[in-house]
């Protein structure tokens, strides 16, 4: 009877040995990396990058998609040079790959549409967004445009962004300064944006 007790033990002490080596990877998992300050698009000052934080950006995350992006399994690192430039990225892991896809889709819509709405919610403001294209690399990635004129203040603003995904991994990218899309380093963006995607895992 002990020797079959013992071989008992031995046998349940094996399996869940077993079972802590199958879940130790899921464990261990590297969190998804994020872009470098020299990897931003090159400007004529170098760009600073903060540490990663945790949860989303101030206001509920980024602009044409606050409030878009869960705060849960989410984080950020904001980079900026001393001329103002400036930007953020915003990488999520989603529950699922299915939810992954819905979140990459939201996304798209909002920024494509943020235009009309900022519009819309700034009486006076002139806003055009504009679509231009889509990168191969992972799940594939988008890029936008926002410009933005107040003519009575003078100003004008203009916003690249990029939304990426890699399995259930999805990050958003943005870079904004003060001009017009014709002084946007849209090529440069482009690079920034397949990096980004490539370093998520």
């Amino acid at each position: 009877m002990n020797k079959l007790r013992t071989a008992l033990a031995t046998a349940a002490a094996a399996a869940l040995g077993l079972a802590a080596l199958a879940t130790a990877p899921a464990q261990a998992a590297a969190q998804p990396a994020f872009l470098a300050a020299s990897q931003m698009p090159p400007s004529s000052t170098p760009w600073t990058a903060t540490q990663v934080f945790t949860g989303v950006p101030e206001n509920g995350g980024v602009l044409c998609a606050p409030y878009k992006i869960p705060a849960q399994n989410t984080r950020y690192r904001e980079f900026s040079t001393e001329l103002d430039t400036n930007g953020v990225q915003v990488t999520t892991v989603a529950r699922t790959e299915a939810d992954a896809v819905k979140l990459v889709d939201t996304l798209r819509g909002a920024l494509a549409g943020c235009g009309p709405l900022l519009e819309q919610q700034n009486p006076g403001l002139q806003a055009v967004s504009a679509s231009h294209g889509k990168l191969a690399v992972e799940e594939g990635a988008w890029v936008y445009s926002l410009d933005t004129a107040d003519p009575q203040i003078g100003i004008s603003d203009i916003h690249l962004f990029s939304v990426g995904r890699d399995g259930r991994t999805v990050t958003l990218v943005r870079w904004g300064q003060m001009g017009d899309l014709e002084d946007a380093p849209l090529t440069a963006f482009r690079t920034t944006t397949k990096t980004a995607v490539n370093k998520l895992h």
